[in-house]
Protein backbone atom coordinates (compact mmCIF):
# COMPACT_ATOMS: atom_id res chain seq x y z
CA UNK A 1 0.00 0.00 0.00
CA UNK A 2 1.16 3.11 -0.94
CA UNK A 3 1.53 5.76 1.69
CA UNK A 4 -1.06 7.84 0.08
CA UNK A 5 -3.61 5.71 0.02
CA UNK A 6 -3.36 5.14 3.63
CA UNK A 7 -6.10 5.94 6.14
CA UNK A 8 -5.28 8.93 8.84
CA UNK A 9 -7.37 9.70 11.26
CA UNK A 10 -7.66 12.72 13.35
CA UNK A 11 -9.06 12.84 16.40
CA UNK A 12 -11.95 10.37 16.10
CA UNK A 13 -12.42 11.00 12.21
CA UNK A 14 -10.60 8.86 9.72
CA UNK A 15 -10.01 10.32 6.37
CA UNK A 16 -9.24 6.95 3.83
CA UNK A 17 -6.39 8.35 1.90
CA UNK A 18 -3.88 11.44 2.00
CA UNK A 19 -5.20 12.47 -1.35
CA UNK A 20 -7.30 15.76 -0.29
CA UNK A 21 -9.00 18.80 -2.54
CA UNK A 22 -7.59 22.30 -1.79
CA UNK A 23 -10.33 24.66 -1.46
CA UNK A 24 -10.63 26.81 -4.90
CA UNK A 25 -13.63 29.05 -5.35
CA UNK A 26 -15.84 28.71 -7.76
CA UNK A 27 -17.01 32.28 -7.83
CA UNK A 28 -20.50 30.76 -8.89
CA UNK A 29 -23.04 31.57 -6.11
CA UNK A 30 -26.16 34.44 -6.42
CA UNK A 31 -24.46 37.53 -5.35
CA UNK A 32 -27.97 38.69 -3.56
CA UNK A 33 -31.73 37.66 -2.68
CA UNK A 34 -32.67 34.83 -0.97
CA UNK A 35 -30.03 32.22 -1.83
CA UNK A 36 -26.91 34.34 -1.97
CA UNK A 37 -24.02 32.64 -0.79
CA UNK A 38 -25.97 29.38 -0.94
CA UNK A 39 -24.33 26.57 -2.84
CA UNK A 40 -26.37 25.00 -5.76
CA UNK A 41 -26.23 22.50 -8.70
CA UNK A 42 -22.83 23.83 -10.11
CA UNK A 43 -21.18 23.16 -6.56
CA UNK A 44 -22.62 19.77 -6.19
CA UNK A 45 -21.67 18.39 -9.48
CA UNK A 46 -18.21 20.33 -8.57
CA UNK A 47 -17.40 18.12 -5.42
CA UNK A 48 -19.49 15.44 -6.28
CA UNK A 49 -17.15 14.64 -9.21
CA UNK A 50 -14.21 14.61 -6.93
CA UNK A 51 -15.92 12.38 -4.50
CA UNK A 52 -16.55 9.97 -6.73
CA UNK A 53 -13.30 10.15 -7.76
CA UNK A 54 -11.44 8.56 -4.70
CA UNK A 55 -10.72 11.80 -2.74
CA UNK A 56 -10.14 11.31 0.41
CA UNK A 57 -10.88 15.06 1.60
CA UNK A 58 -12.75 17.77 0.35
CA UNK A 59 -12.58 21.52 1.62
CA UNK A 60 -15.42 23.38 0.36
CA UNK A 61 -14.29 26.98 -1.17
CA UNK A 62 -13.42 29.78 0.78
CA UNK A 63 -16.99 29.90 3.14
CA UNK A 64 -17.79 33.94 4.62
CA UNK A 65 -18.68 34.09 7.69
CA UNK A 66 -20.90 37.08 6.76
CA UNK A 67 -21.33 38.85 3.71
CA UNK A 68 -19.30 41.53 3.47
CA UNK A 69 -16.43 38.60 4.12
CA UNK A 70 -16.86 37.20 0.60
CA UNK A 71 -14.16 37.47 -1.84
CA UNK A 72 -16.60 38.28 -4.17
CA UNK A 73 -20.00 38.83 -4.45
CA UNK A 74 -20.57 35.49 -5.84
CA UNK A 75 -18.60 33.14 -3.20
CA UNK A 76 -20.60 30.47 -0.71
CA UNK A 77 -21.28 31.80 2.54
CA UNK A 78 -22.34 30.14 5.68
CA UNK A 79 -24.15 33.26 8.12
CA UNK A 80 -27.92 31.93 7.65
CA UNK A 81 -29.67 29.13 8.00
CA UNK A 82 -30.54 28.73 4.27
CA UNK A 83 -27.56 28.40 3.23
CA UNK A 84 -27.47 25.95 6.13
CA UNK A 85 -29.58 23.68 4.76
CA UNK A 86 -28.29 23.78 1.07
CA UNK A 87 -25.06 22.47 2.05
CA UNK A 88 -26.56 19.51 3.50
CA UNK A 89 -26.92 17.87 0.19
CA UNK A 90 -23.23 17.89 -0.94
CA UNK A 91 -22.04 16.60 2.41
CA UNK A 92 -24.44 13.68 2.30
CA UNK A 93 -23.53 12.63 -1.31
CA UNK A 94 -19.44 13.17 -0.11
CA UNK A 95 -20.37 11.42 2.77
CA UNK A 96 -22.04 8.07 0.94
CA UNK A 97 -18.86 8.07 -1.33
CA UNK A 98 -16.41 7.51 1.27
CA UNK A 99 -14.70 11.14 1.31
CA UNK A 100 -14.68 13.07 4.53
CA UNK A 101 -16.76 16.05 3.68
CA UNK A 102 -14.63 19.53 5.40
CA UNK A 103 -15.26 23.32 4.95
CA UNK A 104 -12.99 25.87 4.87
CA UNK A 105 -14.35 29.30 6.78
CA UNK A 106 -13.16 32.74 5.80
CA UNK A 107 -12.90 36.63 5.44
CA UNK A 108 -11.44 38.03 2.84
CA UNK A 109 -10.88 41.54 4.95
CA UNK A 110 -9.13 44.23 2.86
CA UNK A 111 -9.35 41.85 -0.20
CA UNK A 112 -12.97 41.29 -0.05
CA UNK A 113 -15.43 42.66 -2.87
CA UNK A 114 -13.91 41.95 -6.40
CA UNK A 115 -15.29 40.60 -9.36
CA UNK A 116 -14.83 36.90 -10.76
CA UNK A 117 -11.68 36.32 -11.98
CA UNK A 118 -12.79 35.73 -15.58
CA UNK A 119 -14.24 38.99 -15.25
CA UNK A 120 -10.95 41.08 -14.36
CA UNK A 121 -11.23 40.52 -10.88
CA UNK A 122 -11.08 44.37 -9.70
CA UNK A 123 -12.79 45.47 -6.98
CA UNK A 124 -16.46 46.31 -7.45
CA UNK A 125 -18.29 49.05 -5.83
CA UNK A 126 -22.16 48.51 -4.94
CA UNK A 127 -23.47 49.42 -8.46
CA UNK A 128 -21.92 45.31 -9.03
CA UNK A 129 -22.81 44.08 -5.33
CA UNK A 130 -19.65 45.15 -3.38
CA UNK A 131 -18.85 47.08 -0.49
CA UNK A 132 -16.74 48.58 1.63
CA UNK A 133 -14.17 45.92 2.54
CA UNK A 134 -12.70 46.11 5.92
CA UNK A 135 -8.93 45.18 7.21
CA UNK A 136 -7.11 45.65 10.35
CA UNK A 137 -5.17 48.58 9.23
CA UNK A 138 -6.42 51.38 7.02
CA UNK A 139 -4.00 49.96 4.47
CA UNK A 140 -4.88 48.51 0.67
CA UNK A 141 -3.61 45.57 -0.62
CA UNK A 142 -2.37 47.80 -3.89
CA UNK A 143 -2.83 50.69 -5.71
CA UNK A 144 -5.88 49.15 -7.24
CA UNK A 145 -7.79 48.18 -4.20
CA UNK A 146 -9.73 50.76 -2.07
CA UNK A 147 -8.64 51.74 1.52
CA UNK A 148 -10.55 49.34 4.21
CA UNK A 149 -12.04 50.44 6.74
CA UNK A 150 -9.80 49.92 10.15
CA UNK A 151 -12.14 47.59 12.72
CA UNK A 152 -12.78 48.82 16.26
CA UNK A 153 -12.35 45.76 19.00
CA UNK A 154 -15.68 45.17 18.86
CA UNK A 155 -16.13 44.77 15.29
CA UNK A 156 -13.51 42.34 15.76
CA UNK A 157 -15.00 40.76 18.75
CA UNK A 158 -18.00 40.48 16.55
CA UNK A 159 -16.21 38.93 13.37
CA UNK A 160 -15.05 35.99 15.76
CA UNK A 161 -18.21 35.29 16.88
CA UNK A 162 -19.15 34.98 13.69
CA UNK A 163 -16.49 32.28 12.93
CA UNK A 164 -18.21 30.22 15.96
CA UNK A 165 -21.84 30.69 14.09
CA UNK A 166 -20.60 29.20 10.74
CA UNK A 167 -18.83 26.28 12.75
CA UNK A 168 -21.91 25.64 14.15
CA UNK A 169 -23.89 25.59 11.21
CA UNK A 170 -21.13 23.57 9.32
CA UNK A 171 -21.83 20.73 12.06
CA UNK A 172 -24.94 20.92 11.78
CA UNK A 173 -24.78 20.57 7.94
CA UNK A 174 -22.77 17.56 8.24
CA UNK A 175 -19.45 18.54 8.15
CA UNK A 176 -16.31 16.70 9.51
CA UNK A 177 -13.74 19.16 9.12
CA UNK A 178 -13.91 22.63 9.62
CA UNK A 179 -10.55 24.80 8.45
CA UNK A 180 -9.64 28.40 9.66
CA UNK A 181 -8.61 30.37 6.84
CA UNK A 182 -5.80 31.95 7.80
CA UNK A 183 -3.54 32.71 4.09
CA UNK A 184 -3.28 34.39 1.21
CA UNK A 185 -4.21 37.92 2.16
CA UNK A 186 -7.41 37.72 3.95
CA UNK A 187 -8.68 39.02 6.81
CA UNK A 188 -6.92 37.02 9.91
CA UNK A 189 -3.63 36.85 7.59
CA UNK A 190 -3.48 40.44 7.39
CA UNK A 191 -3.78 40.58 11.39
CA UNK A 192 -1.22 37.86 11.60
CA UNK A 193 1.95 40.06 9.30
CA UNK A 194 3.10 43.53 9.96
CA UNK A 195 3.18 44.14 6.46
CA UNK A 196 -0.95 45.05 6.74
CA UNK A 197 -1.08 45.25 10.26
CA UNK A 198 0.01 48.84 12.00
CA UNK A 199 -2.30 48.58 14.62
CA UNK A 200 -1.29 49.90 17.87
CA UNK A 201 -3.80 48.52 20.43
CA UNK A 202 -4.03 44.73 21.76
CA UNK A 203 -4.19 43.50 17.76
CA UNK A 204 -1.00 45.13 16.81
CA UNK A 205 2.75 45.68 17.30
CA UNK A 206 4.32 42.49 18.62
CA UNK A 207 4.05 38.92 18.13
CA UNK A 208 1.89 38.44 20.38
CA UNK A 209 -0.96 41.04 19.78
CA UNK A 210 -0.75 40.19 15.78
CA UNK A 211 -1.73 36.72 16.42
CA UNK A 212 -4.30 37.40 19.10
CA UNK A 213 -7.29 37.66 16.50
CA UNK A 214 -6.18 34.54 14.74
CA UNK A 215 -6.03 32.65 18.18
CA UNK A 216 -9.40 33.85 19.25
CA UNK A 217 -11.12 32.97 16.26
CA UNK A 218 -9.71 29.38 16.73
CA UNK A 219 -10.82 29.36 20.44
CA UNK A 220 -14.04 30.62 19.52
CA UNK A 221 -14.43 27.25 16.47
CA UNK A 222 -12.66 24.53 19.40
CA UNK A 223 -15.39 25.69 21.85
CA UNK A 224 -18.17 24.91 19.62
CA UNK A 225 -16.63 21.90 17.18
CA UNK A 226 -16.77 18.56 18.67
CA UNK A 227 -13.86 17.47 20.96
CA UNK A 228 -13.96 14.94 18.32
CA UNK A 229 -13.61 15.94 15.29
CA UNK A 230 -10.47 18.01 13.85
CA UNK A 231 -9.83 22.04 13.10
CA UNK A 232 -7.62 23.08 10.39
CA UNK A 233 -5.79 26.24 9.67
CA UNK A 234 -4.47 27.01 6.50
CA UNK A 235 -1.50 29.52 7.00
CA UNK A 236 1.02 31.33 4.78
CA UNK A 237 4.34 30.53 5.95
CA UNK A 238 5.96 33.34 4.55
CA UNK A 239 4.87 36.71 2.48
CA UNK A 240 7.85 36.63 0.75
CA UNK A 241 9.08 39.75 1.62
CA UNK A 242 12.90 40.44 2.62
CA UNK A 243 11.63 42.34 5.40
CA UNK A 244 8.78 43.67 7.33
CA UNK A 245 6.33 40.15 6.45
CA UNK A 246 5.32 37.54 8.25
CA UNK A 247 8.48 34.42 8.49
CA UNK A 248 8.70 30.98 8.05
CA UNK A 249 10.21 31.03 11.52
CA UNK A 250 6.71 33.07 12.48
CA UNK A 251 5.28 29.86 11.04
CA UNK A 252 7.15 27.30 13.18
CA UNK A 253 6.40 29.45 16.26
CA UNK A 254 3.15 30.19 15.46
CA UNK A 255 1.87 26.24 14.09
CA UNK A 256 2.77 25.85 18.28
CA UNK A 257 0.46 28.27 19.60
CA UNK A 258 -1.85 26.68 17.58
CA UNK A 259 -0.97 23.08 18.57
CA UNK A 260 -1.83 24.40 21.85
CA UNK A 261 -5.21 26.00 21.62
CA UNK A 262 -6.77 22.59 19.76
CA UNK A 263 -5.68 22.97 15.98
CA UNK A 264 -4.98 19.33 14.69
CA UNK A 265 -3.26 20.34 11.21
CA UNK A 266 -1.69 23.12 9.57
CA UNK A 267 -2.45 23.44 6.05
CA UNK A 268 0.66 25.31 4.82
CA UNK A 269 0.69 27.77 1.78
CA UNK A 270 2.55 30.87 1.42
CA UNK A 271 2.20 34.23 -0.48
CA UNK A 272 -1.25 36.86 -1.12
CA UNK A 273 -0.55 39.56 1.33
CA UNK A 274 1.57 41.62 -0.63
CA UNK A 275 1.02 42.75 -3.66
CA UNK A 276 4.02 42.53 -6.58
CA UNK A 277 6.33 39.89 -4.80
CA UNK A 278 8.49 37.73 -6.87
CA UNK A 279 7.53 33.82 -5.58
CA UNK A 280 9.33 30.88 -7.30
CA UNK A 281 6.26 28.81 -8.21
CA UNK A 282 7.49 25.48 -9.46
CA UNK A 283 6.64 21.62 -8.35
CA UNK A 284 6.10 21.27 -4.99
CA UNK A 285 7.81 24.45 -3.97
CA UNK A 286 5.75 24.95 -1.26
CA UNK A 287 6.69 22.22 0.01
CA UNK A 288 10.09 22.79 2.01
CA UNK A 289 7.69 25.40 4.26
CA UNK A 290 5.81 22.67 5.38
CA UNK A 291 8.20 20.05 6.25
CA UNK A 292 9.92 22.61 8.23
CA UNK A 293 6.45 22.89 10.40
CA UNK A 294 6.32 18.61 10.45
CA UNK A 295 10.09 18.06 11.61
CA UNK A 296 10.04 21.27 14.43
CA UNK A 297 6.12 20.95 16.07
CA UNK A 298 4.00 18.60 17.38
CA UNK A 299 1.28 18.98 14.58
CA UNK A 300 0.20 17.51 11.76
CA UNK A 301 0.52 19.47 8.38
CA UNK A 302 -0.84 19.39 4.78
CA UNK A 303 1.42 20.16 1.80
CA UNK A 304 0.26 22.13 -1.40
CA UNK A 305 1.51 24.10 -4.14
CA UNK A 306 1.72 22.94 -8.12
CA UNK A 307 1.44 18.81 -6.76
CA UNK A 308 0.40 17.25 -9.69
CA UNK A 309 2.53 13.76 -10.53
CA UNK A 310 1.23 10.64 -8.17
CA UNK A 311 5.16 9.96 -7.97
CA UNK A 312 5.73 12.88 -6.77
CA UNK A 313 2.95 13.12 -4.10
CA UNK A 314 4.34 9.98 -2.98
CA UNK A 315 7.65 11.10 -2.41
CA UNK A 316 6.22 13.85 -0.36
CA UNK A 317 4.43 11.80 2.60
CA UNK A 318 7.69 8.64 1.91
CA UNK A 319 10.18 11.66 3.11
CA UNK A 320 7.95 12.75 6.10
CA UNK A 321 7.57 16.22 4.57
CA UNK A 322 3.70 16.41 5.35
CA UNK A 323 0.74 13.62 6.35
CA UNK A 324 -0.96 14.63 3.57
CA UNK A 325 -0.96 16.18 0.11
CA UNK A 326 -3.78 18.84 -1.30
CA UNK A 327 -4.59 19.19 -5.12
CA UNK A 328 -5.95 22.44 -6.45
CA UNK A 329 -5.84 23.03 -10.51
CA UNK A 330 -4.67 19.10 -10.88
CA UNK A 331 -8.14 18.21 -9.77
CA UNK A 332 -9.60 20.60 -11.83
CA UNK A 333 -7.81 19.33 -14.70
CA UNK A 334 -8.51 15.26 -13.14
CA UNK A 335 -11.44 14.51 -10.73
CA UNK A 336 -10.42 11.21 -10.76
CA UNK A 337 -7.16 11.78 -9.63
CA UNK A 338 -6.80 9.99 -6.49
CA UNK A 339 -7.67 6.95 -8.86
CA UNK A 340 -5.25 7.23 -11.80
CA UNK A 341 -2.64 7.20 -8.80
CA UNK A 342 -3.51 4.68 -7.00
CA UNK A 343 -3.22 2.60 -10.35
CA UNK A 344 0.16 3.83 -11.05
CA UNK A 345 1.05 3.17 -7.58
CA UNK A 346 -0.02 -0.39 -6.95
CA UNK A 347 -2.64 0.54 -4.63
CA UNK A 348 -6.26 0.78 -4.31
CA UNK A 349 -8.92 3.34 -3.66
CA UNK A 350 -12.96 3.22 -3.45
CA UNK A 351 -14.96 3.31 -6.79
CA UNK A 352 -18.65 3.64 -6.98
CA UNK A 353 -20.39 0.60 -7.49
CA UNK A 354 -21.37 2.01 -10.83
CA UNK A 355 -17.82 2.49 -12.05
CA UNK A 356 -16.61 -0.84 -11.04
CA UNK A 357 -16.77 -1.63 -15.04
CA UNK A 358 -13.62 0.43 -15.37
CA UNK A 359 -11.49 -1.22 -13.50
Amino acid sequence: MSALFEPITLREVTIPNRVWMTPMCQYSAEPEGPLAGAPHDWHFAHYAARATGGTGLILTEATAVAPEGRISPYDLGLWNDTQLETFRRITRFLTAQGTVPGIQLSHGGRKASTDRPWKGGAPVGPEAYGWQPLGPSAVAFDERHPVPAELTPDQIAGITERFAAAARRALAAGFEVVEVHGAHGYLINEFLSPHSNHRTDAYGGSYENRTRFALEVVDAVRAVWPADKPVFFRISATDWLDEGGWTPDDTVRFARDLHAHGVDLLDVSTGGNAAGVRIPAGPGYQVPFAARVKAETPLAVGAVGLITEAGQAQKILANGEADAVLLGRELLRNPSWARQAARELGSEVRIPDQYHRSV
